[in-house]
């Protein structure tokens, strides 16, 4: 395969994928950082074979692909006083950057967030910033560093399955119905 051919590799296995974020996150100062995790995370990946890169960035949106759920994008409208389209794929990208737990936590049940220190401190300072769009290109950025090249083309799918919207995200009384813990720490810590 060249360096800008299409090829499709082998996905890397899922708990190969964790626990490279994992070990970024091990080696952080601070592992509630998105963008410090993301740094580790490429540097790690870098350092294997290109075919393992390219299998990376479709294990990373297959990752990406479970989170696509409407609940979960409810929280993140609620955290972060909003949230288009991009804003819900920079939300998941910080959400993966805080673990494999949190993240399948969150995917299972969205008012768990409420739990993440990351979130009850944002919450605390009444900041709405729990977004990472570099997290979506640890693998773009880990062959881009190995090569010298982009990822090739046709490298990964993105396959969402559309989500379901079941209510409206301005509701408070059905938001509090849905995310009891996560809206009574927002309420609190921010005075709504």
């Amino acid at each position: 395969m060249g360096p800008r051919g299409s090829c499709q590799a082998p996905a890397v296995d899922v708990d190969e994928f964790w626990g490279l974020i994992e070990t970024a996150r091990a080696e952080v100062a601070d592992p509630s950082s998105p963008h410090l995790v993301t740094e580790v995370a490429v540097t790690h990946l870098a350092r294997r074979p290109p075919s393992e890169i390219v299998g990376a960035a479709q294990t990373l949106w297959d990752v990406m692909a479970t989170s696509y759920r409407g609940e979960l994008w409810g929280a993140a409208y609620q955290i972060n006083g909003g949230c288009s389209d991009d804003g819900f794929e920079y939300f998941r990208g910080w959400l993966l950057t805080q673990g494999r737990a949190a993240y399948e936590a969150a995917v299972g049940d969205p008012d768990s967030l409420a739990d993440l220190p990351a979130v009850r401190a944002a919450a605390a300072a009444d900041r709405d910033d729990l977004e990472c769009e570099t997290a979506l290109g640890i693998a773009s950025d880990a062959y881009r560093a190995a090569t010298g090249h982009e990822l090739p083309a046709g490298a990964f799918t993105i396959r969402y399955q559309r989500p379901t919207f079941d209510w409206d995200f301005e509701d408070e009384a059905e938001t509090r119905q849905r995310l009891p813990r996560l809206m009574q720490l927002l309420r609190t810590e921010r005075g709504w």
